[in-house]
C-alpha cells in the first residue's frame, strides 16, 4: 500500500468511523487473541467497516506490516539477505505477476513468509531454504499433480505448494494456479 495512501486512510478513518485508529486498536485489544482474518471479520460485522479500513485496523492493533506499493519493508529485506539473497528475484518476479491479479490483493508480509491475501489468504510466499522459494497455494479439491504437490508438512495455511529454485520457474502454469486461488478468495 502506497505511504500516502496508508496516511490518508488513517486520517480518514476518524471521519470515516467515528472514531480513532487509537479507540479502533483499543477495541481490537480487547477482542484478545485472535488471527486477523478473525479480526477483520469482526470489524467488518460487528462495526460495519469497508474492507479496507477494517484490515487496516487490524494490521495497525496487531503491530503487523503493509507492505508499501515500492516493495520497501524490513521484514521482506530482511527474508532475503544474506545466503538468502539470491532469491529475491523469484520472490520480485512472483509479487509482480500477483500484484496484477487486482488492487484487492494484499501483500502481508510476516516473520518467515508472505501472505498473499484478497478477503482471505489465497497462497504464501517463502524462502524456504537457501537455494529455494516455497509457493504456497490454496486449492482446496485440486489433486496434485508434477509441480503442485500437496502442502504435506509445509504449512498448513495452504492446500499445495510449488517449489521454485530460479526466476524461470515462475511460468504461466504457477501463475495461472496462483490465479485461481485468488479468483476463489
Amino acid at each position: 500500500m502506497a505511504d500516502q495512501t496508508l496516511e490518508s486512510m488513517i486520517r480518514n478513518l476518524g471521519e470515516k468511523s467515528g472514531r480513532t485508529m487509537a479507540e479502533w486498536t483499543a477495541i481490537v485489544k480487547k477482542l484478545g487473541p485472535k488471527k486477523h482474518g478473525e479480526v477483520v471479520k469482526h470489524l467488518k460485522d460487528t462495526y460495519q467497516l469497508g474492507h479496507g479500513y477494517a484490515n487496516l485496523v487490524a494490521h495497525h492493533a496487531k503491530g503487523t506490516v503493509i507492505e508499501r506499493a515500492d516493495g520497501s519493508d524490513e521484514l521482506v529485506d530482511a527474508m532475503y539477505a544474506g545466503e538468502k539473497a539470491g532469491l529475491r528475484s523469484i520472490y520480485d518476479k512472483l509479487i509482480a505477476e500477483v500484484r496484477a491479479f487486482g488492487g484487492d490483493v494484499e501483500i502481508a508480509p510476516k516473520r518467515t513468509y508472505v501472505s498473499l491475501r484478497r478477503s482471505k489468504q489465497f497462497g504464501l510466499i517463502q524462502p524456504s531454504t537457501k537455494t529455494r522459494v516455497d509457493v504456497g497455494i490454496n486449492l482446496k479439491g485440486e489433486k496434485p499433480a508434477g509441480r503442485l504437490e500437496a502442502s504435506g508438512s509445509f504449512n498448513s495455511m495452504v492446500t499445495h505448494r510449488v517449489r521454485v529454485e530460479k526466476p524461470a520457474e515462475v511460468d504461466r502454469a504457477l501463475v495461472d494456479w496462483l490465479k485461481q486461488a485468488y479468483e476463489r478468495a
